[in-house]
């Protein structure tokens, strides 16, 4: 289930970008955007809760996953979406999923992941088909502050993730996301009274889109997010969140009139290729060691019985839940 939520949560975000192409057409500026839909988000999932309470947490973890939102996802959305303005939407895309190396060396460095075989090949051939994907709908300008914004919106989010790891060994992911969205919400309405408000006089077919993004690619996207994240480990979910940039490109093809190129199309098979890759399993060798001693036929040599749950800095999901191979938690 780990790598499917994570795609599920990918082709949740592959959609925002055009349902903000409909929202900004029809009179939405950015900072409204941003505002109602995490506004929104936080009182959707408030009323999951409210039907459906989740266990207590402690403070320091209430106050880390406020500030998820207040400086981690508010702070992402807004530098990506202060560089659309300035660049081309493919360019500053290309620039944005420099994160999955990002996360994936920053893991590895921590100690929180190791680089195995397949990890490094599924990582190699999704950045090659995500290339492959953007540089296919042709090239523009580079607009220098963009650029700046677009890297501080990957850095961003190599964070928030890495971070969000963590949080997630002690807050499910309904209560995780519902503070972050309210973290995030509190963020924005706060930098709108102090730069003189946000102007939300536009019509329904704005609020249509905006409620589109709170709650396709912010609720369901978030949720499915954690949920994978919690199951697979930052660096799979961040491989896997590559297949983002496919979604949104077929959906520009069908809603926007954007046909695939053969480069496109040859992206996105390496992109779904990274998919199977990084739910492979190393081989083991089958050849027994000649000084080794057999292993008892109730306990099979080439799988080691799981760690219990209860050991510290483990998390409470068993080894099964982490089809990729790697383990659960190696802090």
């Amino acid at each position: 289930m780990g790598p499917l939520l994570c795609l599920l949560s990918a082709a949740g975000f592959g959609a925002m970008s055009i349902f903000g192409k409909f929202a900004y057409d029809a009179g939405v500026s950015p900072s409204a955007l941003l505002l109602v839909r995490f506004a929104l988000a936080a009182l959707i999932l408030a009323g999951f809760l409210a039907i459906r309470p989740a266990p207590r947490i402690g403070a320091r973890i209430v106050v880390t996953a406020l500030a998820l939102g207040a400086v981690g996802f508010a702070t992402q959305a807004t530098l990506f979406f202060e560089a659309l303005r300035v660049m081309d939407a493919s360019l500053l895309s290309l620039i944005l999923y420099t994160y999955p190396l990002m996360v994936t060396v920053a893991a590895v460095l921590l100690r929180r992941d190791r680089m195995t075989r397949n990890r490094a090949t599924a990582l190699t051939v999704a950045s090659a088909g995500t290339l492959l994907v953007l540089l296919g709908a042709g090239t523009g300008t580079i607009d220098p502050v963009g650029a700046a914004l677009g890297f501080g919106a990957a850095l961003t989010y190599t964070v928030y993730i890495l971070v969000s790891d963590r949080v997630l060994r002690s807050a499910s992911p309904v209560l995780l996301s519902t503070l972050v969205m309210t973290g995030a919400a509190v963020a924005l309405a706060g930098k709108s009274v102090v730069t003189g408000g946000v102007d939300l006089g536009f019509g329904a077919v704005g609020w249509f889109w905006v409620a589109c993004i709170a709650v396709v690619s912010t609720v369901l996207a978030s949720l499915t997010f954690f949920a994978g994240l919690r199951r697979t480990g930052p660096s799979t979910a961040a491989i896997l969140s590559t297949v983002e940039p496919v979604v949104t490109t077929a959906l520009a093809a069908v809603t926007l009139g954007e046909f695939l190129t053969p480069a496109q199309l040859a992206g996105g098979v390496l992109v779904l290729a990274s998919v199977a890759v990084v739910q492979l399993r190393p081989r083991r060798s089958t050849v027994p060691s000649r000084t080794a001693i057999p292993a008892p036929a109730a306990i099979p040599a080439a799988d080691p019985a799981p760690t219990p749950t209860s050991v510290v800095n483990r998390r409470a999901t068993p080894d099964l839940a982490n089809p990729a191979g790697s383990p659960v938690d190696s802090r």
